[in-house]
Parts: structure tokens; C-alpha cells; sequence
């Protein structure tokens, strides 16, 4: 009974951070022109031995009254040839996402930094981080954090079969519904590698294909005035910003980096939100 109790509140939780995280959007992500589906990055993947102020009350959680209009199950999403790239609708809103995670030591204290100043992200986990560190999804539930699938091990799905693309995506689905509450409703491609295959698989598990707008660059190891850097002078309305909070690096330089733009970007006018699907 308990454990359904809490799962309740979860779902709570997430609906209200859903609606909240939209306010001043279309509620669409849309990909940008010219862009193509191919590997735009080669950031590492984790191995086994990888180690696991301004507030605005419009990102805050708000407790949620009456039953309301039963939901209806939203249409399976098409099949894309490309990945949403930035998020559509007027205002100056930005998402933050974080890959390659959950990490024992460096995923909470972005999750701190987050809370700090009230805001929300996106973290595409991986299903064998996740396994190991079900507590941390627990909380990106609690916090009204969204949870994406970035597949089990990490691995580059253009040269695997499509039998075992499924196997990645269906694994970390599962594991993400056990410790979060809810099924993911987004994907990233490891490396930013994408195929027919794998938008078709996406599309039949129910999740829409986000990639990114402005990569960070901190799976280089660059220092975190130079993320800095990039994350301020990349910012604009609709970005996708990349970071990583695991990988098996130091993820240092990225946790002091967003302690340092994240009031910045608050300060210059921007909302930082989290994606919703048209169907939800």
C-alpha cells in the first residue's frame, strides 16, 4: 500500500511539472531546417566501471485538486527521419539536459544546483546507471525532473542489429518505469546516431526523438569556464543545451559550470523548462 501510495504522488508530481514546465510554449518541439540525422558527436560512453537566489513561481510544483477529465492515451508519435533539435513557441525558454547518468557523486549535485534555484531539466539516463542508482530517479521524480531513455550500455545503434537497438531501448524503458514511476516519453541516440531503425523503434515504444541545440562541449574535458562560455553565448529562445552528469569522467567541471550560467541565465530573462509532448 505504501509503495502505491508513493507511486500516486509521483505521477502526481510529474503531471503538474509537465503542465507547469510549459507555461509560454506551444507545448511542441519542433527539429530545426537543414538538419540531418547523422552522429554529431562522439562523447564517451559509460563503461562498467564507470562511478556511479532567482526563483519563479511558474516552475514550482503546485499541489494538484479534484479528479479532473480522465486522461485520454495519446496517439503513438510518428516516425521522424530526423531528431527534434530545439523547442518551438514564443518567450524566452531554454531546456537543460543531462546524459550518460545517473552518477552517485556528481548526478545530486546538479540535482542541488537545480533545486536551488527551482528549475527543472531532462536527464537521459542510461538503464545499466539507472540499476545501480534507482534512488536518484526516484528523486528526479519527486523534484519534477523528466526522465529519458539514452539506451542500456551506451552503444552505437547504427552498427547494431535492430533486434538488439530494441533490447537497449525496452531494457532502460522497464527499469525507468520501476525507479521513476513512468514509462520515458523521450529517447536521445547515443552519440547523436540515428537511423531509420531507430526512429521506427522509438516511435513503437512511445518516445519522441530529442536531440540537442547547443552542445557544451564538457565530455571534452574543457574546464568549466570554457562550458560556461559556450552554454551563455549558445543560449537563445527554443536551445537544447547538451551536458553530461556521468560517463566515466571527472564531472566536475560540469557541476561548478552550471552553479555559474544557471544564475545567469535566470538573471538574462530566461525559463528554464522541460519538453512536452502535444499529446500529453
Amino acid at each position: 500500500m505504501q509503495k502505491d501510495q508513493l507511486f500516486t504522488r509521483r505521477r502526481a508530481l510529474l503531471a503538474g511539472a509537465a503542465a507547469v514546465g510549459a507555461v509560454g510554449t506551444t507545448g511542441l518541439l519542433l527539429s530545426g531546417p537543414g538538419q540531418s540525422a547523422h552522429v554529431r558527436h562522439a562523447a564517451p560512453a559509460p563503461g562498467p566501471q564507470a562511478r556511479p537566489a532567482p526563483n519563479s513561481s511558474v516552475y514550482r510544483l503546485q499541489p494538484l485538486t479534484g479528479d479532473g477529465p480522465p486522461r485520454v492515451a495519446p496517439a503513438r508519435p510518428p516516425v521522424r527521419r530526423e531528431p527534434i533539435l530545439r523547442m518551438s513557441g514564443r518567450g524566452r525558454h531554454m531546456l537543460l539536459t543531462f546524459d550518460d547518468g545517473p552518477d552517485p557523486e556528481y548526478t545530486p549535485l546538479i540535482l542541488d544546483t537545480l533545486a536551488l534555484y527551482d528549475v527543472r531539466a531532462t536527464f537521459f539516463v542510461c538503464g545499466g546507471m539507472a540499476e545501480r542508482s534507482p534512488h536518484l530517479l526516484s528523486r528526479m521524480a519527486d523534484e519534477g525532473h523528466v526522465v529519458g531513455n539514452h539506451t542500456w550500455s551506451h552503444p552505437l545503434l547504427t552498427q547494431l542489429r535492430r533486434a538488439q537497438i530494441r533490447s537497449e531501448m525496452e531494457r532502460t524503458c522497464e527499469v525507468i518505469e520501476e525507479a521513476y514511476g513512468e514509462r520515458p516519453r523521450w529517447f536521445r541516440a547515443p552519440y547523436g546516431a540515428w537511423n531509420r531503425a531507430v526512429f521506427q523503434l522509438g516511435s513503437e515504444l512511445d518516445m519522441e526523438p530529442l536531440a540537442w541545440t547547443v552542445d557544451s562541449l564538457d565530455w571534452t574535458d574543457p574546464g568549466t569556464s570554457a562550458i560556461v562560455d559556450t552554454v551563455e553565448h549558445g543560449a537563445a529562445p527554443g536551445v537544447v543545451v547538451l551536458s553530461h552528469d556521468a560517463g566515466g569522467y571527472d564531472r566536475m567541471q560540469t557541476v561548478k559550470a552550471l552553479r555559474r550560467y544557471l544564475p545567469q541565465l535566470l538573471d538574462d530573462g530566461y525559463h528554464l523548462t522541460v519538453p512536452r509532448r502535444a499529446s500529453v
